[in-house]
């Protein structure tokens, strides 16, 4: 599966313009966010845990318009509490996204 690490900057450049600088500082917001979601479902020990924090995972992608990575964290939020190899997948998506790679 291919990610586009510049459908985010696209998304945002049309919310906030040509500001090179706001742009960085959003897209640092999202990476923070997007791991905060994904150490939750790391975290979690039942379904509601995992959920919610594939749920926030998912309206945070859709939000920046990574749509490979919003249907990545939706079949997270119906799959197993703990899945090792989702997380994994998770991880590396955000890391592709996150331009530098480190998540």
């Amino acid at each position: 599966m291919a990610y586009d690490p510049g459908a985010i900057d696209a998304t945002l450049a049309a919310a906030v313009g040509d500001e090179p600088g706001l742009i960085a500082e959003l897209r640092v917001a999202f990476v923070e966010s997007a791991v905060k979601a994904l150490a939750q479902m790391a975290s979690a020990t039942e379904v509601d845990g995992w959920r919610t924090g594939a749920t926030r995972l998912k309206g945070l992608a859709a939000s920046f318009g990574a749509v490979r990575l919003m249907a990545l964290a939706a079949t997270a939020a119906d799959g197993c509490v703990g899945d090792a190899v989702m997380l994994s997948k998770l991880k590396r998506a955000v890391a592709r996204l996150d331009g530098e790679g480190v998540v």
